[in-house]
């Protein structure tokens, strides 16, 4: 039996790599969403290698601008800041806007930024649609960046918001100009903005590494939490 499975993993390994050689060389071709080495296509319906390229964007600064400059999100390359207290703002980005409105502008990492528009694009408007029979026209976000610790202690690890890898989001507000908002609509079980607002929650763990909400804690009653650190929760 421990032979046969060493033959069956050699024979897939042999086939994996012999499949690597003949997309990367150009000599079977496929289509890009399902091409690990394509480049992310934000607009295009998410699959298993949506995260992959995804997770890639952070260690590739150009390629991830190129991403977001194929989208309807609204932003300037913003410039590397180092910082000696941990909050150095390397490959941001400042966001106007998408193709909804933000309370303000913000700073955002350019993963991050390209994570939101997935979120955006293919859970938070669907969600919209699906309950309300219409799209989400604004949003009311708490920031990006800040230079402190988790929670604001005083020691501690540095926030994602030290690097602006992270945003805040409290308020959702419809094209009608209905607004659903974390802390009067979470606890409403039953309505249809508590359904939305979980569904929003469920579609942000598809493309964020951390989301964090009222179910999480005390600190976070009013708003959704969403980062790309590198630590997977979906509360």
């Amino acid at each position: 039996m421990a032979r046969f499975f060493l033959w069956t993993l050699l024979l897939l390994l042999i086939a994996v790599s012999a499949a690597v050689v003949l997309v990367r060389g150009g000599i079977v071709t496929v289509p890009d969403r399902y091409d690990p080495w394509a480049p992310l296509d934000l607009q295009a319906a998410p699959n298993l290698l949506t995260r992959l390229k995804l997770a890639r964007l952070d260690g590739d600064p150009g390629q991830c601008l190129a991403v977001l400059g194929g989208s309807r999100l609204r932003f300037i390359p913003a410039p590397d800041r180092e910082s000696p207290a941990g909050c150095a703002l390397l490959n941001t980005v400042r966001v106007t806007r998408s193709e909804l409105g933000f309370s303000s502008g913000f700073t955002a990492t350019c993963t991050l930024a390209a994570a939101w528009m997935l979120f955006e694009t293919h859970a938070l408007q669907p969600a919209a649609e699906r309950h309300f029979g219409q799209r989400i026209a604004r949003i009311r976000h708490l920031g990006t960046f800040a230079c402190r610790n988790v929670y604001g202690r005083t020691e501690g690890r540095r926030s994602e918001h030290a690097t602006a890898n992270a945003i805040d989001v409290a308020e959702f507000t419809l094209e009608d100009g209905t607004a659903i908002s974390l802390t009067r609509d979470w606890g409403r079980e039953g309505s249809k903005p508590a359904a939305f607002l979980r569904e929003v929650r469920d579609g942000a763990c598809r493309f964020f590494a951390v989301v964090l909400g009222p179910d999480y804690n005390r600190a976070h009653h009013d708003h959704f939490h969403l980062d790309m650190g590198g630590f997977r929760t979906c509360r």
